[in-house]
Formats: C-alpha cells, structure tokens, sequence
C-alpha cells in the first residue's frame, strides 16, 4: 500500500512538468505535422487537405534542394571540425593545467557559446570583409591573394562552418572536461606502468570510455548545425548587402515560405523533413555506439 501512494504521489508531482513539456514541446510538433498535409495560406479562406501533395513538390524544388544541400554539408562540416577540437583541447586542459589556471581556460573557451549569435556573427562578417578584413590582411602578408570569402558559395559555407564551430567548442570541451574527471585514475596508472605514453593511453583509453560522452556531444552539435540560421542571415550577404541570399538554409527557407510566400503548410513540410533527418542521425548515432560497445 505504501509503495503505492509513493508511485502516486511520484505521478502527480510530475505530471505538471508532464503538462508543459507536452503543451511546449509536443503539441508544436503534432500541429507541424498536421499543417503540413494542408494548403495553408494565410492569405486564403479555404485550407484544403492535400495529403502529401506539399512533400512532393518539396523534392522538386531546387531551392529546397539548395538549403538542404547546404545545411547538411554545414552541420557535418561543423560536427566533424568541431569533436576532435574538443576531446583534443578538453584533455590538455585536464592534463596540463591541473592549477588554478584551469578555470580560467574554461572560462575563455566557453564565452563564444554565450555571446549572442548577431553580434558574434557581425565580428566574424568583419573578420572574412573582402577590403577591410584582418584575414585576407594576413593572407596577403604572406603573398596569398586576397579572398571573397563571404560572396563566394564555396567560401561562404566555409566561413560559416567556422562560426558555427567556434561557437560550438567551448560547450563540447567543457562537456569533455566532465568526463575526464570522472575517469578512473587507476587505469592511467596501470597502463603507465606497463610502458605507455601519454599519447597511447588517450588513445586506447581515453576515447574509448568517452563514448558516451562524444554520443552526447555529437547529437547536440549535429541538431544545432542543422538548425543553422542566424549565422547564415547576418554573415553570408549578397553584394547588395541582403542577409542570407548567399548560402541558403533550411530555417531560412521555412521562414520565407511562411512569412513572405504565406504558404505555412509547405515550409511544415519542410519542418518535418528537417525533424526525419535530424531523428534519422540520432538513431544512426545511438545504434553506432551500441554496435561498437558491444565489440
């Protein structure tokens, strides 16, 4: 009888919690869902139920194409820049700074992830400016032509890849440092004793009982990557100086779709494309560390 009431008493003190989260979270997402199989114009009276008609057009649109091309290379590019920065940074943190200094790198390394994307994003637009920026100023201190870093598509999508990661690293490094510090100190021991190094011990020890850890890190920086937006608004400009002409995005696709097309149920669809991609990864990445804890 007493377990009882406590698993009563446990059910109502969350299902407050339980109501919020389903209103927040849940709720935008089954609404997505459902606008995507209409003709939704704010413009229009009549919102007729087309089925997956606004899918289908989806996949022969070329700027649909474009945004999805672009995202997905900016969100790998980022996960890949950014993971191996970080264990490698996280562990000369631990390893070699163990004083008072530590928090202090901490600190510094983790600032880009708190300052606001816009004005972070203004300075990089000022570091990657094709006449007055201190990057092509280096380059051609050294004799390397100068670059239009932010008109170029390539280049553009780079220089994003960039931003994205330097804000990025500071959050996975100190997610990393965490787990170095719950590492038992023991096998480091042991394995100094039989004769290895520094470099081989984080290799064969270190990365493999960080798994859980770099799962975690992945997930989180491959969803923010495809969520890119504000960096791609403000930083990649046209000549004319319009933000976000340069490097189409999904995000920036959705929003021209609602608020300047009028047409929600297309960019809803796009919204749910973009939740199948992002849970399609998550369960790649979560079935990849299932695979490889069980070798």
């Amino acid at each position: 009888m007493l377990k009882r009431k406590r698993w009563i008493f446990a059910i109502l003190a969350i299902l407050p919690t339980l109501a919020v989260f389903a209103y927040v979270r849940l709720y935008p997402i089954a609404d997505t869902l459902r606008l995507s199989l209409f003709k939704w114009d704010i413009l229009s009276k009549n919102k007729p139920f087309v089925g997956l008609a606004n899918f289908r057009e989806l996949m022969g649109d070329h700027l649909f194409i474009d945004a999805l091309v672009n995202t997905t290379i900016i969100a790998f590019g980022v996960l890949i820049l950014t993971i191996p920065m970080a264990l490698i940074i996280a562990a000369l943190i631990f390893h070699r700074t163990r004083s008072r200094m530590a928090g202090f790198y901490e600190t510094a390394i983790f600032i880009p992830h708190v300052v606001s994307l816009v004005p972070a994003a203004m300075a990089w637009k000022w570091i990657f400016d094709a006449r007055l920026g201190p990057l092509n100023a280096l380059l051609t201190f050294f004799g390397i032509p100068a670059q239009s870093w932010l008109f170029d598509p390539v280049l553009s999508v780079i220089c994003i890849i960039v931003l994205c990661s330097w804000q990025a690293l500071g959050y996975a490094v100190l997610i990393y440092i965490v787990g170095f510090k719950n590492l038992p100190v023991s096998l480091y021991e042991a394995a100094k004793l039989d004769g290895a190094s520094g470099p081989q011990s984080f290799w064969h020890l270190s990365i493999p009982m960080l798994k859980p850890i770099t799962l975690y890190v992945s997930v989180v920086t491959l969803v923010s990557g495809f969520n890119v937006y504000a960096q791609a608004f403000v930083l990649a400009s046209d000549a004319q100086g319009a933000p976000g002409r340069q490097v189409r995005v999904l995000v920036l696709d959705m929003l021209e779709n609602s608020f300047r097309n009028y047409r929600v149920g297309y960019a809803a669809s796009e919204a749910v494309v973009l939740l199948v991609i992002v849970l399609a990864l998550t369960l790649i990445q979560f079935s990849m560390l299932r695979e490889r804890g069980k070798a």
